[in-house]
């Protein structure tokens, strides 16, 4: 009997298989498989070989030397990848359309060829002209810097083992093929094997390769989910098109923290980067308005001053409308209840709008007091003290919670002129002693301490 000409591949995990089925019966996804022309065996990429003997060690034996690093010139950048790029890694960087991620890369290129490091940039979507157009925007770029318009994964091999640079960008990994696979760019299998390809390329060669994927009307990366699970880094490179700050977030780095974040503007040189991103955050905040209150969230090791808003009023329908821009909606609910049983406030009756101005969107516990304030604040129609500033995490019971880097919070705070604070009393006694001077600290237990604050 003869074999099919294609076969299923599943999206999650690349299990293969020769019928379409509903459930992939490796990593049970539902709806996952995608059909694609059958490899032979003779075109299949053999696995990764190690740089390092293959006879076992023991754990003493293994080398506790920090990686090799090449540093960016590039602090939001060099903080999200954890200190700089690694030598030898792979790196996936994905995005919206249009969102810069092929400038943040060449503005990249730009500098670590600026330090005298070889960088090979190879485009699949846009001729050298295009590249060069949108240099000349940037600045000055060094003759280390070598571009190439090539789709074809094979000659692209063979010059990077010709020039040896230090740095290779693909642009993007949908656009390449390898011609021994008879599908089409972009497909699964192509995918699959071009990242094996590159992935070997890195580690064997000791290169940095960076590959730029497109992504999904989901906000995924395009291609078979294992595409995440070859590299060693993946960054989401963020924004909002009515916006021109951009947001460089890793959602996985071996050679580093994933709580990092770097903050960028989109400007007509190209990216700069915003060093003070609590400032931004806070641009034309008004000043004692009911409904708004200033609290601190942690990214990383980064303290961020971000406002909350908050309209409550009458609803004219049976049910009350919630909508939450900037949090968890399950969380503005859940703190709602609390409040309505351990404060006595009416919100059943009342619609509840919450805003995180600025862009981010935050989901860390730290922001239920501030969240509570500013509901609080809008339901009474009364503002805070003015230049105040509020965190903590709030419990079932009506608790406030202690936080993670009291210190840090209060430190940023107070480098930005707030002169009050509104903090766990856990965290206040605890950290008492190391907090700054010049601020007026007001801890709270439970949230009926909170009344004191309107009255």
């Amino acid at each position: 009997m003869a074999k099919p000409k294609t076969v299923f591949f599943c999206k999650e995990c690349g299990c293969e298989s020769t019928k379409w089925l509903g459930q992939c019966p490796s990593c049970k996804a539902w709806d996952s498989l995608v059909e694609a022309p059958r490899e032979t065996a003779g075109n299949r990429q053999s696995g990764v070989r190690s740089l390092r003997s293959a006879k076992p060690v023991t754990l003493k034996e293994v080398s506790l030397e920090t990686e090799e690093r090449i540093g960016t010139q590039m602090s939001e950048l060099d903080r999200v990848l954890g200190g700089g790029i690694v030598v030898g890694s792979l790196v996936l960087v994905g995005g919206d359309p249009g969102i810069g991620k092929s400038t943040l890369l060449l503005q990249m290129c730009r500098l670590v060829s600026g330090q005298g490091n070889s960088v090979l940039y190879v485009s699949g979507e846009e001729s050298l002209r295009q590249i060069r157009m949108r240099a000349v925007r940037i600045g000055e770029f060094s003759d280390r810097l070598k571009l190439m318009a090539e789709t074809q994964i094979p000659v692209i091999t063979e010059t990077v083992l010709e020039l040896k640079p230090a740095v290779v960008i693909i642009d993007s990994i949908q656009t390449m093929v390898n011609p021994e696979l008879d599908s089409a760019p972009g497909s699964v299998g192509q995918v699959r094997e071009i990242t094996s390809t590159l992935l070997r390329l890195a580690k064997e060669q000791e290169i940095s390769v960076f590959i730029i994927g497109h992504v999904t009307k989901e906000g995924q990366v395009a291609g078979p989910r294992m595409l995440e699970h070859m590299v060693d880094t993946v960054l989401y490179f963020e924004g909002e098109t009515s916006s021109s700050y951009r947001v460089l977030r890793a959602v996985k780095n071996r050679f580093g923290s994933t709580n990092e974040i770097g903050v960028f503007e989109m400007q007509s040189s190209g990216l700069r980067e915003v060093e003070n991103p609590s400032e931004h955050m806070l641009m034309g905040m008004p000043e004692g308005e009911p409904g708004s209150v200033v609290t601190v969230t942690l990214e990383g090791t980064r303290p961020i001053l971000v406002e909350v808003q908050a309209l409550i009023c009458r609803t004219s329908f049976n049910l009350p409308r919630r909508t939450a821009v900037g949090t968890d909606y399950n969380r503005l609910n859940l703190l709602m209840a609390v409040m309505e049983r351990r404060l006595g406030t009416q919100l059943s009756g009342c619609d509840a709008y919450i805003n995180v101005a600025g862009g981010m969107r935050v989901t860390e516990p730290a922001l239920d007091l501030g969240m509570v304030l500013a509901i609080l604040s809008g339901y009474r129609n009364q503002p805070l003290p003015p230049r105040s500033v509020a965190f903590g995490e709030v419990g079932l019971t009506g608790e406030v919670r202690s936080v993670t880097q009291t210190r840090l919070r209060v430190r940023e705070a107070a480098k930005l002129g707030y002169q009050t604070c509104i903090l766990p009393q856990a965290d206040l006694n605890a950290a008492r002693a190391e907090l700054p001077d010049g601020i007026d600290y007001i801890g709270v237990r439970n949230l009926s301490e909170l009344k004191k604050l309107f009255s």
